[in-house]
């Protein structure tokens, strides 16, 4: 191999042959968005459509000033500042890859305790944009009402300390109260994180906050903010040494580099106070009926991701493609799919919720994407009541199926209490991992323990179609093991009619 090239400006006219680099003059760009939570998916996905529309000649006055509120986000800053704020991206096709150099992010702010150098980039008339990838369960809503969790202790420590915020979201009113007084206006608040109604609680949690500490400049965000429903969705698997490797063997020396798949999909409420870039020139869809495309996404594909991580951790099974290639968890992904999560997904302009269960189907099953079933399990304390239990509501009212989704809670119970079935430890794997772990290992004897959780499940255990399924499954699975109570689920009701009367 050739000698590596380390990324950065100056290399950009050296990158190996079939790498495609920016072809803008970087230097010319000048600052409109501040993006907080720079992971992977923020620069495969939003980063990547702005540095598109840049090639194109366009939105030069729009780059991306980067910008963290976690502690751990300065190790993120130092890589990326060390190579000017950019990331190649690894496309990744079942067949082939390629690569190119994304170019929009020109800065990364310095992260602190008190946010003053985000609040002030926000504060400038410059930034007519605050965008967030910062998690599904970042944005302090109670899981089960979808209300604003004003007694969270962040929340409370933000709201008597406003001028020294430590939330992404105080650091926003803040800016946004030097604006106001300033009279240099509003900024809209673009959620880019995989929550149906996102930019509905990113107002929600802004506004309520504000409130607390300012009614007076609550009114005037809610008035003059806007804050934008969108959809997002293109698998990023994390980084980790075999993406280090996989960039260095395209002869690019990158600390941060991003794998993603040959697949992206941004759908956008054109509801910009403060104008924005015309992203739509390279993809990206600008409607007035966000809703129906969040819902297919994140019932059919966000869903269908616990459905595979939960019972392939279980069962020891690495990467989501893995997953789609052991019959039995395929087998539950399609019934489950089919049955009792598609009957309830409109359609959307172009794709039927079967077309869509086709698409996630074969993107799942992509082998170049080593996306693990841990990274995807991650959080279920968040993921499920966000893209599950929502499905099951709908069922239970409408009297349809919900036996699946309640072995899918099952297996979700059975993965946290914390062993495989090769009796390997799985090891702590989300924010509440030690409630989760404790209920998950009391409800072995007792599975109601489980839903119990009524922080998660609400009044569902008082729900006879679906708190019996569960108790059914989830002994099942500790007497069966994973696959084989799968395949009782699987059974056409004449096999399990036979089954009976034996």
């Amino acid at each position: 191999m050739d000698e590596l090239r380390k990324l950065s400006n100056a290399s950009l006219d050296a990158m190996p042959v079939g790498v495609r680099v920016p072809a803008y003059d970087r230097s010319e760009l000048t600052p409109g968005i501040v993006h907080i939570g720079l992971g992977n998916f923020h620069r495969a996905h939003q980063a990547w459509y702005l540095h598109r529309l840049m090639d194109a000649g366009e939105a030069h006055d729009w780059a991306i000033i980067g910008a963290g509120v976690r502690a751990g986000d300065a190790a993120q800053r130092d890589r990326l500042l060390a190579q000017d704020c950019l990331t190649t991206l690894i496309e990744l096709r079942p067949d082939s890859i390629s690569a190119e150099v994304c170019g929009s992010m020109i800065d990364f702010l310095p992260v602190e305790s008190d946010n003053a150098a985000l609040v002030a980039q926000m504060a400038d008339p410059s930034t007519r944009i605050v965008a967030l990838t910062v998690t599904e369960g970042g944005y302090y809503t109670d899981p089960v009402t979808g209300g604003f969790a004003e007694d969270h202790k962040d929340i409370q420590a933000d709201a008597a300390n406003p001028d020294a915020p430590a939330t992404a979201f105080g650091a926003m009113i803040k800016a946004l109260r030097i604006r106001r007084d300033a009279g240099t206006g509003a900024f809209t608040g673009l959620s880019c994180d995989n929550l149906q109604g996102n930019g509905a609680i990113l107002r929600q949690t802004v506004v309520g906050l504000a409130r607390m500490s300012d009614p007076d400049l609550a009114d005037w965000i809610d008035t003059h903010c806007t804050f934008p429903n969108s959809m997002v969705d293109c698998i990023v698997p994390a980084t980790g040494p075999a993406e280090l490797d996989l960039v260095r063997s395209l002869g690019i020396d990158d600390d941060a580099p991003v794998t993603h798949e040959n697949f992206r999909q941004w759908v956008i409420e054109d509801d910009f106070c403060a104008g924005r870039p015309d992203w739509d020139k390279v993809g990206a869809t600008f409607t007035n009926d966000v809703h129906s495309f969040e819902a297919m996404k994140i019932r059919m594909l966000n869903g269908g991701h616990q459905i595979l991580a939960n019972a392939g951790e279980v069962l020891g099974i690495e990467t989501i493609s893995d997953a789609m290639a052991n019959p039995a968890i395929a087998a539950l992904f399609l019934k489950v799919q089919g049955e009792e999560i598609a009957p309830h997904v409109d359609a959307v302009p172009g794709t039927t919720p079967h077309d869509y269960l086709s698409l996630i189907m074969s993107r799942f099953a992509n082998p170049a994407i080593v996306d693990t079933t841990r990274r995807v399990a991650f959080d279920g304390a968040s993921r499920h009541p966000g893209f599950l239990l929502p499905t099951i509501r709908a069922g239970l009212k409408t009297g349809d199926p919900v036996n699946g989704l309640a072995l899918v809670e099952a297996l979700w119970a059975r993965m946290c209490q914390g062993t495989r079935e090769d009796g390997s430890q799985i090891e702590a794997n989300d924010p509440i991992w030690a409630e989760l772990q404790s209920a998950a290992q009391n409800a072995r004897q007792n599975p109601t323990a489980w839903l119990d959780q009524s922080s998660i499940y609400g009044d569902l255990k008082h729900a006879p179609a679906f708190a019996s399924a569960f108790s059914h499954w989830l002994a099942t699975l500790w007497e069966k093991g994973v696959e084989a109570t799968i395949s009782d689920y699987t059974q056409s009701e004449e096999d399990l009619r036979q089954t009976a009367s034996r």
